[in-house]
This record gives C-alpha cells, structure tokens and sequence, in this order.
C-alpha cells in the first residue's frame, strides 16, 4: 500500500495521544476518522491496524528505533518491520533498515522486551502465573482478537441475521460451543450494518458469553447485575431470561447506564431497570432480595489485552493494589443482596489469581453464609478472551 502523509500524520497524532495523554486507542482512533470523513474504508483500516499493531508492540518498536517520543520514527521502524517500502521523504533518511532488522534478531532473546511486556507487569504476571503460564499466555494476548457477535434472540435467530448480514457483504460462521455465537470471517465495520440498527446482534467475546451462561439465569427471576457499566452482560441476561422476570443493572457511572438504556432499547430488553449506585441505600435496598447477583467487578483487564493493548501501558503495582481492595470491598458490600438459596456470581476479565481465586478464598473465610459451588478461568491462549468466573451459593 502506498504511504500518504495525511495517514502517517494520523498514525503519529494518534500515538502520541495515546502514549503522552493517557488516552485509550479506540477513543482516539475514533475522533480522528470523525476528523478525516474523506478518508475512505482501506485509509481507515490501514491507520486502525497500524495504531493498534504499534500500541501492542510498543516496547519492541521503542527500542528498536532508540526513541520513545518520536512517533514518525517509531512507525518508520514498524513499516520496515512489516515489510512496507518507506517513500523518499526527508523524515526517513535516518532509517536503516539494515540495522533494524539485525537488532529485531539480537533481542528475541529478551522475552518481554520482544514481546512489547513492561517490567512491572511481567513481574506480577510471572510471580502469580509462573514462568511457562506466563510466557505462554503473553504471545497468545499479543495476537489479534476476532470479532465475536452475540446473536440477539430477542429478535431474530442466527441463520436469519447471518442472511441479513450476508446480504450486506459480511460473512459469518457460527461458533461450534455456542448456536447463537457468530464470527466475522473477515473484519468489517458491522455498526454501520442495518442489522445492528435494528438491535439483532451485539459484539461480545464469547468469554464474555460465557460468564453470562455460567449465571445459568432463569425467566421470572430477580437478577441484580451490580456492576453493569454499558450493559452487555445484562443485554445478553434478558435474551436468556426471554425478556421475563427483573433485572436491575447497577453502576457507579451515570454516563454507562446512559449507553445502556440506548443499548437496551435497541435490543428491546424490556424487563431491565437501571440504577445509580450513588449511596449506600442504593444497594441495601435489596437486602436479601434477589435470585441472582452477577458482580462483574472492576479489574486489571489483562484477560483482554487482544481487544485492548494500551491497557499493559497503564498498569502499575499501586493501581493493582488498589483494584484488589475495591474488589473485596464490592464482594463485601453488593453480596448482601443475594436471597437465602440464592446465586451470586463473581467474575473478572482477569488471569490472575490474586483478582480471582484468591478474593474468593479471603471472601469465604469471613462470610461463612456462602459456599463455593464452581469456578473456571478462561485464558487467552484457549482462543478468546481471558475471564474468570466464580459461582457461590448462599445457605
């Protein structure tokens, strides 16, 4: 493909807000294609895959290129990396192709460095998985994430929506594990897809999913998912709940439930309410109450490092700490409102057995009233996205 400055420009702005603002890729990738309307599909692609492919090797391109901050440089080096002719322009008469290519093979022996992993993260990853585990789910995270379609049986069943989105040049295959799972075969721009208007489909991992079918919700249940953010797991809770029984999705930031009472509309998922968590009576309310309580609680996020790679840019020791006590502090406060007899489900987009397996043991050690009935960890390297999932039974 041939290189214009306007995408280079694009490409280099976009880092630059990433690595010097603390912004996040998909938020900045978007302002900037609302920025630059005329840039067509394959200008769009070609700057998005660039952004997030340098964002997931940062590290490496850094240190190949011996800058931190030039970002023209650093995508000079990703472009020779990648095998694409760099035009005459003055900004890349420094580049040497050569030598770059010589130390891209000195460093391999460096895993984290070749592997664009921070030093701080590659510690508590290898201290808490092991060396092997580690290693073996760092190249699975750096890999690509496929996009992964919830099929919306609230309105529609999976053959009809794979004809619908075939009729608009996008190809599916199901998912063997999950009947109302699809796959894009080649990646496509699927919210612009009438489809998606109409409230037929939502992009959810099937790691994701899984949690969801983990919960094992029933119609005319009451179900409180506690930390709901943007509602895609509530979303995917009243299609298995056939739109019957309540849901009340719950969460600290208004402008979340704001996109999931959009989401829930188009999806016609009718039997969820939204509640702001914004006083302690927000929860006490429902004391006992409810069947089931999903607490899908703030985390690292390193289970979706695919989908997300600036995240291991933004990890550090005492924000992981900090996470962990709020962890514990929302299994302490939000399980009172599961019902004797009732479920309440734990899960993280997490790997790591400090978020996970061992919040539930110190849960458990103080609150005698539950019992531990399943668990599992989905890891990255199984295919999809990295999630734990936990589910606890109330006496």
């Amino acid at each position: 493909m041939k290189i214009h400055k306007p995408l280079l420009n694009g490409i280099a702005s976009s880092l630059a807000l990433i690595f010097n603002e603390n912004r996040y890729s998909d938020k900045v990738l978007e302002k900037l294609f609302k920025q630059n309307k005329q840039w067509g599909s394959r200008d769009r692609k070609f700057v998005a895959e660039s952004v997030y492919d340098i964002v997931r090797h940062f590290s490496l391109l850094t240190h190949l290129a011996q800058t931190k901050n030039n970002y023209w440089f650093i995508t000079s080096v990703y472009f020779v990396l990648k095998n694409i002719e760099l035009p005459a322009w003055p900004e890349f008469k420094h580049v040497n192709k050569e030598q770059i290519l010589e130390e891209y093979e000195n460093v391999r022996s460096d895993f984290n460095t070749f592997n664009s992993y921070p030093e701080e993260l590659a510690e508590v990853c290898t201290s808490e998985l092991g060396k092997e585990k580690w290693e073996r789910e760092a190249l699975a995270m750096n890999t690509l994430a496929e996009v992964v379609l919830r099929v919306n049986t609230l309105k529609t069943n999976t053959a009809d929506l794979q004809k619908k989105l075939l009729a608009e040049k996008i190809e599916t295959e199901k998912l063997k594990d999950n009947e109302n799972t699809l796959i894009l075969k080649k990646r496509a721009n699927v919210f612009s897809t009438a489809a998606f208007k109409e409230g037929l489909f939502e992009i959810q991992d099937q790691g994701s999913q899984q949690i969801v079918s983990f919960c094992k919700p029933e119609p005319k249940q009451f179900v409180i998912d506690s930390c709901a953010g943007a509602g895609g797991k509530s979303l995917a809770l009243a299609a298995m709940m056939q739109n019957k029984g309540r849901i009340i999705s719950m969460d600290v930031a208004q402008w979340k439930l704001d996109e999931l009472a959009k989401r829930a509309k188009r999806a016609g998922a009718f039997n969820i309410e939204i509640r702001l968590i914004d006083k302690p009576e927000a929860i006490e309310r429902y004391n006992e109450k409810a069947d089931l309580v999903l607490l899908d609680v703030p985390c690292s996020g390193l289970g979706v490092l695919k989908r997300n790679p600036d995240t291991k840019w933004k990890f550090n020791k005492a924000t992981f700490e900090k996470t962990k006590e709020l962890q514990q502090q929302i299994l302490n406060d939000h399980s009172g409102m599961v019902k004797p007899g009732g479920t309440l489900v734990y899960s993280t987009c997490s790997i790591l057995p400090s978020e996970n397996e061992e919040q539930i043991k110190n849960f458990l050690q103080k609150n005698n009233t539950f019992v531990l009935e399943e668990q599992r960890t989905i890891y990255p390297s199984e295919g999809f996205d990295g999630f734990y999932m936990c589910k606890l039974k109330r006496k």
